[in-house]
């Protein structure tokens, strides 16, 4: 509790909009091979060549783009980090060949765009002195709620496959609205660490 409370209101603003975008992630999050494999209908192996091009494309924009977070305010590598999460479910719905799923799995690794960013953001918003801590209690608080996701996104499927891609998609815009409306990044280094 006391940790909490040396949370300021844009680190929280930040947790709010994480849970809500990481909402989006997991809700779909198993069921990705099952719409893949027995929706669309590729093979198992295919199905590895999309992953390899998911974890390719991540690796690809780590660097370039945390070197320009770097020299430049950080919100805008993080809203764009949560638009591509949220356009995921909705690119992976209306992908319906081996090509479009090539697309989509591109896009599922450029939602790592910004997520040295995010998490440089949360150390650089944490109270001097505790950021360890900090960082632990921000994972801690999100992980802990985004656990229900799994559930949720069990009980969506059961109902439609479709249902369970755009209610994940809808936390996403969610997610993605507040922190671009209430999220700040750190345009004065003087107010960090406050």
């Amino acid at each position: 509790a006391e940790l909490w409370k040396t949370f300021d209101s844009k680190l929280k603003n930040l947790l709010v909009s994480d849970i809500l975008v990481r909402f989006c992630e997991q809700i779909p999050y198993v069921f990705v091979v099952i719409w893949c494999l027995n929706i669309v209908k590729v093979s198992a192996s295919d199905f590895g060549v999309l992953t390899a091009i998911e974890m390719v494309t991540s690796a690809l924009i780590f660097i370039p783009v945390a070197s320009y977070s770097d020299k430049l305010e950080k919100k805008p590598f993080v809203v764009i980090t949560f638009i591509f999460f949220t356009i995921f479910p909705f690119i992976l719905y209306f992908s319906s060949s081996f090509w479009m799923l090539v697309v989509a799995f591109i896009i599922r690794g450029l939602k790592e765009f910004g997520e040295p960013t995010r998490k440089a953001l949360i150390l650089e918003l944490s109270k001097k002195g505790i950021e360890a801590r900090s960082f632990g209690m921000y994972y801690f608080i999100r992980d802990g709620i985004v656990a229900f996701a799994g559930f949720i996104g069990g009980v969506l499927w059961q109902v439609s496959p479709e249902l369970n891609l755009f209610t994940a998609a809808g936390f996403g815009i969610l997610g993605t609205l507040y922190f671009t409306f209430f999220g700040r990044g750190t345009e004065s280094k003087s107010d960090v660490g406050k």
